[in-house]
């Protein structure tokens, strides 16, 4: 099979990898993969909303201010400023593509958009859709992608590794395409390209309770570092204080924008406990609440606590948080009267693969956009609703970088196609499985919300002994998509293991009891691993 050759190919299918693609088709040949269905993505799972600044009595200096404050001394200032200023633009990029945000009535009889407040934020800027702002935006974003005759869709399609042309044997590191496994026909093709955007998300599905959807095997972040990109920030892992706990849900996110509403969170005797933890009670950021409700139910021994609204109009409920509502509703809960119960779970990813202001990697022609990325936006503690808008604006940084220099670069040398000749199918699958629920519980118990040395330490113990079975296996047998997902996912948990074993200090989301102050060092510094 001769390889396909592109511009651009675009490694994930969110908002970062869609409005990308959408921004460069109308100047470039651009291929986007997904590795399921074209809209499976975090993206479109994401409730809560985007923020931006667009009510007069906000500033672009009061949201710096306060995504500074919530990343925890470690928020690059330049990227922030960056980030901020483009929000009313990108809002505007996605109304302009019909993306049906909620609007209010306005004193003269007109309509704008209705802005909520999320936890961190000390003023309303958050812009929504109801409660399913990511639903909303990733089928607009499909829809537009569809159409565009500049950019073909590659559905269930599953990145094995990046090609370089220091793999190659030259002696530069530029990257030229990538193996991909087509996983329906299950045949790996050979995609050619002038630039490789990464856009395939974050890593949550290391643990064992996640709010994110099964796809989320930080595949980006394993496939750069095997090419040899950097990586940092990494023990940063956000976990939502509030997801939905109940037998047949599996993890059902219960937005952050349910607290910004008056929700408040409740012991089983119906007891506040947040204003215990923090003055801002439950509008404090995510990690601050996550911990609170990772001690009440370790102190009390019990499996959830709750989140209650019912104080408010049950129209206003439902009008705000209809999917919530329903979803809760389908499983005999009545949010109109009745308290949710929640516990936390691994939901953002605030590390990643190193990029400057233009998303570029260590690696001549790769790109990092979303999730994927560290940008420096985030630092120890992503803010509620920044993540979208991250993507949305370093997807604009990106396209304009590539367009810039898209006719200089040259087109990639025919590559050599993926040789499986000396390999099998294999005869033992239950490994897989097996390997896959290891990693996840002893992330979840030994590198979850707070840590410790020695639990770290067995973490790794055990993450270096999988890694080389995973190898040896990976080695002897053809590839599925359940094994590519599992050497990603063992390079990803080492990868947050190590990262948290190199801070000796509790700041943003990596909280231990060995070190539960921060380190005397300043400024603190970025934790940066290097393949």
């Amino acid at each position: 099979m001769s390889s396909l050759a592109y511009d651009v190919l675009v490694i994930g299918s969110g908002a970062a990898g869609l409005s990308l693609a959408l921004r460069l088709a109308d100047h470039a040949r651009v291929a986007v993969l997904s590795k399921t269905a074209l809209t499976e993505s975090n993206t479109l799972y994401a409730q809560g909303g985007i923020s931006a600044v667009l009510d007069e009595g906000d500033s672009i200096e009061s949201h710096i201010q306060d995504t500074l404050v919530a990343g925890a001394g470690l928020c690059d200032p330049e990227t922030v400023r960056l980030v901020v200023s483009h929000g009313k633009e990108c809002i505007d990029w996605l109304v302009e593509r019909g993306v049906p945000f909620t609007e209010v009535e306005s004193e003269n009889g007109g309509h704008h958009l209705h802005l909520t407040r999320e936890g961190g934020h000390t003023h309303r800027r958050v812009v929504h859709a109801a409660d399913a702002t990511g639903l909303a935006v990733e089928t607009s974003l499909e829809q537009h992608t569809r159409a565009h005759p500049g950019i073909a869709v590659f559905e269930y399609h599953n990145v094995i590794d990046l090609i370089t042309a220091k793999k190659l044997g030259g002696r530069e590191p530029r990257v030229l395409g990538a193996y991909v496994l087509d996983s329906q026909a299950q045949k790996v093709k050979t995609f050619r390209a002038r630039h490789v955007v990464l856009a395939s998300g974050g890593a949550s599905k290391v643990y064992l309770y996640t709010s994110n959807p099964d796809i989320a095997t930080g595949d980006g972040i394993a496939i750069a570092w095997r090419a040899g990109a950097r990586v940092a920030n990494m023990e940063f892992i956000q976990f939502h204080p509030t997801c939905l706990f109940h037998p047949h849900a599996r993890s059902f996110l219960i937005s952050e924008a349910v607290r910004g509403e008056g929700g408040r969170l409740l012991l089983a005797d119906g007891s506040p406990f947040m204003p215990r933890f923090d003055p801002r009670g439950e509008l404090a950021p995510r990690d601050v609440v996550a911990r609170a409700i990772d001690h009440e139910m370790k102190r009390l021994g019990v499996d959830c606590v709750f989140l209650d609204v019912s104080h408010q109009p049950a129209e206003f409920i439902k009008s705000h948080f209809p999917t919530i509502y329903a979803r809760c509703l389908e499983l005999g809960i009545d949010i109109t009267r009745q308290p949710i119960p929640v516990v936390p779970a691994a939901h953002y990813t605030c590390g990643g693969v190193l990029t400057d202001h233009g998303a570029r990697t260590d690696i001549p022609g790769l790109y990092a956009v979303g999730e994927v990325a560290c940008t420096g936006l985030h630092g120890a503690n992503r803010m509620a609703s920044n993540s979208l808008l991250e993507c949305l604006v370093f997807a604009k940084q990106a396209a304009e970088d590539i367009l810039q220099g898209l006719q200089d670069q040259p087109n990639p040398p025919e590559l050599p196609e993926w040789d499986e000749s000396q390999v099998t199918d294999s005869d033992e699958e239950v490994v897989v499985s097996h390997n896959w629920d290891e990693i996840r519980r002893f992330m979840w118990d030994y590198v979850g919300i707070v840590r410790t040395d020695k639990r770290l330490q067995r973490a790794l113990r055990r993450v270096e002994l999988l890694k080389q079975e995973i190898a040896e296996y990976y080695g002897n047998f053809r590839v599925t998509s359940d094994l590519l997902e599992l050497r990603n996912l063992v390079i990803v948990a080492e990868l947050i293991i190590r990262s948290a074993l190199l801070r000796k200090e509790s700041r943003g989301l990596h909280f231990t009891l060995d070190y539960p102050g921060l380190e005397e060092r300043k400024p603190p510094g970025n934790t940066i691993l290097v393949p």
